[in-house]
């Protein structure tokens, strides 16, 4: 029997009928109200802001765009290898400054130079724009890093949740046969995979459970704005060769992408390539943004993701 966090269903009995009053009296999702209700969401439930040695935000130049970064050392005096994080968000909110104190943890956890990117947002830039400036940072990245005189590792590894896990998973499936592109590892937790929106768990888990299908829906509407085929668009439905890189999914039970991040580990596996996989069977989507409910349960994921990150298998 499926058994949500005692904690998140308590705050979840009151998030829900907050949205119900708010339908009711006429509530209309915009760009804007969208972005402040998850910066609001992190900004409330993410209170603990550990210190970094270094921090700095810096661009990366680009073709069509400069893509703004904000860089995390956690040992400015040391070589460490680098992690790109891309922001969840539905590929229409978030930002740099909303997951500030997220990125603070992965630099810790990770023991690497996390380099956050604020890539461009639909509806304002739709699909592929976002994705342009991840394959951006991807790329040019270290022509920032060298700029900056920062010590680092040349070794690449990215990460992202939800929108960002569909962008990191774009991104190492567009580079795949790039001689010029190594990317080590790549982290996505509970990732967006599928923009046709067939799996179970989207109507199972698509109301009552902070993320709403409908909201969904809305989102990939003002991404897609170019009648683009969303299969042939969606990371799990795209060839993968055994280049991709070793990939850790963390899925959540009561996330309705849930059944993404697991037909996304088959297909890994059916094409030979290393992976782990970390399942919640508790916990609902956008849960890093929700630390202070479930403190035990980020922490798990910081820890996991920093072992997978340095290849440590017997920290736990």
């Amino acid at each position: 029997m499926r058994q949500l966090s005692p904690k998140l269903e308590s705050w979840l009995k009151e998030y829900n009928k907050l949205l119900k009053d708010l339908e009711e009296s006429g509530f209309k999702q915009t760009p804007t109200n969208a972005r402040e209700g998850l910066a609001h969401l992190t900004r409330t439930l993410v209170t603990e802001k550990p210190v970094i040695k270094w921090i700095q935000d810096d661009l990366v130049e680009g073709e069509e765009f400069n893509v703004p970064v904000r860089i995390y050392h956690p040992q400015p005096e040391s070589h460490l290898p680098v992690l790109l994080y891309f922001h969840g968000g539905g590929h229409m909110s978030g930002s740099i400054t909303v997951y500030d104190p997220i990125c603070r943890k992965f630099a810790l956890a990770t023991n690497h130079v996390v380099v956050s990117a604020d890539y461009r947002l639909a509806p304002e830039c739709p699909y592929p724009a976002g994705v342009k400036d991840a394959i951006t940072v991807v790329k040019n990245i270290w022509t920032t890093l060298d700029q900056r005189a920062i010590n680092y590792i040349h070794q690449l590894s990215i990460a992202g949740d939800s929108a960002g896990g569909a962008i990191c998973a774009t991104v190492a499936h567009s580079t795949q046969n790039d001689v010029n592109v190594h990317i080590n590892k790549q982290v996505l937790v509970y990732p967006s995979l599928d923009y046709t929106l067939q799996s179970k768990s989207v109507e199972l888990n698509g109301k009552g459970y902070l993320l709403q299908k409908e909201k969904i829906e809305w989102f990939f509407d003002n991404y897609f704005q170019n009648r683009e085929n969303r299969k042939e668009c969606s990371p799990l439905y795209m060839e993968l060769s055994r280049s991709i890189p070793e990939t850790f999914v963390i899925t959540a039970e009561f996330c309705p992408l849930r059944d993404e991040g697991f037909a996304y580990i088959q297909k890994l596996n059916d094409a030979g390539i290393p992976n782990k996989h970390l399942h919640y069977a508790d916990m609902t989507h956008a849960f890093i943004n929700m630390e202070d409910l479930i403190k035990d349960h980020c922490a798990k994921l910081y820890r996991k993701i920093g072992s997978f990150l340095n290849q440590d298998e017997h920290k736990g």
